[in-house]
């Protein structure tokens, strides 16, 4: 019997860890162009598409457009994910209103 609930555990165990592998699996496809990200490695015809992968899971969808886009336009830059990894964008990081805080979502 313990040996089943050993046997059981550790399986359960690879399982978790593989899925968790999966989870945080990043394959780096989110600029159509496949470049790597950083200071000018958006064009700016692919501001729009980017920003909206940006800010596709935040409650304040327009004030989030509305800056990444004016972000982007500056920077050409959209760091990845849909919150955070802005130090691979420093000019989208660096960003700040008069006030201090960011200015790019």
């Amino acid at each position: 019997m313990a040996k089943l609930v050993c046997v059981l555990l550790l399986a359960l165990l690879g399982i978790s860890m593989i899925a968790t592998q999966v989870m945080a699996k990043d394959d780096g496809h989110y600029h159509l162009d496949g470049r790597n990200y950083g200071p000018g490695s958006l064009k700016s015809s692919q501001c729009p598409t980017q920003c909206t992968r940006r800010c596709s899971r935040t409650q304040y969808h327009k004030p989030c457009m509305f800056f990444c886009q004016k972000c982007c336009a500056k920077c050409l830059c959209v760091p990845p994910g849909y919150y955070g990894n802005k130090a691979l964008c420093p000019c989208y990081n660096n960003w700040k209103t008069k006030r201090g805080g960011p200015k790019c979502p």
